[in-house]
């Protein structure tokens, strides 16, 4: 391969060399110049929409867009002055002055790209007073609520919705002043194509996206002595929630989140790993059924629920080829109202389950039809995103966050309950990219008799968006692939439905990285964007670190699932199993489009 050409430029007096192709914005980057953004986003396309990165650069005659403008040999820039300065203000200013007046009554106050950049340019005053948009605040959707008055069309919501999920549900619409960002034709989220990933939220610098709030629900729940409130934690959290306490990026803070949710005051707190386990083993045994015949191949994961989504409407040929086992979140659920309400003798409609999870999606899942129990009542009463679970914590005053130690000291180490609190290593990796993939993979080894003892499979391991592979195990040849972002699933689902690929099984992820980027994770420092892969690489290196500290790596040596299957369920794969653990899915098309 080629080397890059290097280019000559100057930024702020100091020469420097830089590849070709690289923007002045990242070039000042090289130099520790921090030049400021708003529209900017490294993953995706740069449109230089919002000018705030404005800089002079030597004899164009006007100011230059520093993320959108790629460096030339002999360039010289200025990156700052009291005019440049004067400038961007004047360009904070116009958006404020169109922006609400609510900052302390917002969500993302205090962590709003926008406020944090008035501060930083000295915005001190509103200067223009005038007509303001008006548009209606869109909270149709199960998942994700839409703020228009708060956008600030920088088009970052507009661009991951179209180039890392190829969904293009959002698109900017009207002109001029009445230009919105919108589902086509105005429509609601609920009627539109959206797939309830929240990547929208997370790309958002202010609070024009935003998740269904479910704390309310839940502060009421926890306050009625009627109800026996249960909370399940999904893989992801552990290795993200303390991000929000100010701790370092991919730092395992089990011990903690167990400790504050007794705080809260939940009656049971238990591990949604448990059913990350008993999803592999069954998953396992369809997977096993389908290699010998039983069933289509190739079998594609099931328990990402964006991209189930994605799969109804995008893709509703391929229905068949998805596995039929439950999410480990609602298959935790089901066991609570069922296995555990009937060995502590509860009655399960008095059980108020919730779910902390990294996905926003996971909110509609709840909901779905499909996941309420006969009576009507869900399985799984409400679900908290990290983030809400975080202002909980905090809003509780609950001060573990800021003990340095992590022995403990005065405080004994919290693990969770039983029955539903046990788990195997290979129940952690569910929550990176790969990692459903590779726990599958080692119970379908120790399943065809493989001998090697084989825990570690790196090759399907992958923060970056799409991996094949072909795994040997014992006699056999398993030709695997994985993706996360469903621009890089739909690729592979094309290839399969031209017949141009032959897979055995197929992981797919909807967010970037797995759940360690869901659209309800923490949002990221300041240094740090959503999707920046050293962030995903810091949070799926937690949760590797988690499983090669544990004893049992495998999900079917999980002595909890095993007496699961002894008392309660029967055989793997069997009538119970298949009636309490598995679901169904149907084509979908939004109302209107039909």
């Amino acid at each position: 391969m080629s080397e890059k050409k290097l280019v000559n430029i100057t930024i702020d007096g100091r020469r420097l060399q830089v590849e070709e192709g690289t923007t002045i914005l990242e070039a000042a980057r090289h130099l520790g110049i921090r030049i400021p953004s708003l529209c900017y986003h490294p993953d995706l396309s740069l449109p230089g929409a919002c000018r705030v990165c404005i800089v002079d650069v030597k004899d164009m005659g006007f100011y230059m867009a520093s993320c959108s403008v790629r460096v030339w040999e002999g360039m010289e820039v200025q990156t700052n002055s009291p005019e440049i300065r004067e400038a961007r203000r004047d360009i904070v200013e116009l958006l404020l002055d169109n922006h609400p007046q609510e900052c302390q009554i917002c969500e993302r106050d205090g962590n709003c790209e926008l406020q944090n950049l008035a501060y930083a340019l000295g915005v001190r005053e509103r200067l223009f007073e005038g007509e303001r948009k008006n548009f209606p605040r869109d909270d149709s959707s199960h998942s994700v609520v839409r703020e228009p008055n708060k956008c600030i069309l920088c088009g970052r919501c507009v661009r991951v919705c179209s180039e890392i999920q190829g969904v293009t549900n959002l698109g900017r619409h009207g002109r001029g002043f009445r230009t919105v960002v919108s589902p086509a034709h105005g429509a609601r989220m609920d009627e539109s194509v959206c797939i309830q990933c929240g990547q929208c939220v997370a790309v958002c610098p202010t609070a024009a996206f935003l998740e269904k709030d479910s704390t309310d629900d839940v502060w009421a729940a926890l306050a009625d002595p009627s109800r026996h409130v249960v909370v399940q934690t999904a893989p992801a959290i552990r290795a993200t929630i303390g991000e929000g306490f100010g701790l370092p990026p991919g730092t395992n803070n089990t011990g903690r989140m167990v400790a504050s949710l007794r705080l809260l005051g939940f009656d049971g707190v238990f591990d949604t790993n448990f059913g990350a386990d008993l999803t592999i083993v069954e998953e396992s045994e369809e997977f096993l059924r389908r290699l010998n015949g039983q069933g289509p191949l190739p079998m594609l994961t099931s328990c990402s629920p964006g991209w189930i989504n994605y799969l109804e409407k995008f893709f509703p040929e391929l229905i068949p080829l998805a596995s039929t086992c439950r999410s480990p979140m609602s298959m935790t659920s089901v066991l609570l109202k069922t296995y555990y309400a009937q060995s502590r003798g509860i009655d399960p409609k008095s059980i108020y389950v919730v779910a902390v999870m990294p996905c926003v999606a996971k909110k509609y899942e709840a909901r779905r039809p499909e996941h309420y129990m006969a009576e009507g009542i869900p399985w799984t009463d409400a679900v908290l995103t990290t983030r809400g679970l975080i202002w909980m914590i905090k809003s509780y005053g609950i001060d573990l966050w800021t003990l340095q130690s992590v022995d403990f000291e005065n405080f004994p180490k919290e693990t969770f309950d039983d029955p539903l609190g046990i788990s195997t290593g290979a129940a952690d990796i569910f929550g990176t990219t790969g990692g459903v993939m590779e726990a599958t993979l080692r119970t379908a080894a120790a399943r065809l008799g493989d001998e090697s003892g084989r825990l570690d499979f790196h090759e399907v391991r992958a923060v970056d968006g799409l991996r094949e592979a072909t795994v040997r195990i014992a006699d056999r040849e398993i030709r695997v692939a994985v993706a996360n972002g469903l621009v890089n699933a739909a690729s592979i689902l094309d290839e399969i439905v031209r017949g141009e690929k032959q897979y055995h099984i197929v992981e797919i992820m909807a967010c970037p990285g797995g759940c360690i980027g869901g659209g309800g994770q923490p949002y990221p420092p300041r240094s740090m964007k959503a999707m920046d892969p050293e962030l995903l690489a810091l949070r799926a290196q937690a949760l590797h670190a988690i499983d090669g500290q544990k004893t049992l790596r495998r999900s079917h040596e999980n002595p909890a699932i095993q007496r699961l299957y002894a008392e309660f369920l029967g055989e793997i794969g069997g009538p119970k199993a298949h009636e309490l653990l598995h679901t169904h899915y149907t084509p979908k098309l939004p109302r209107g489009i039909r």
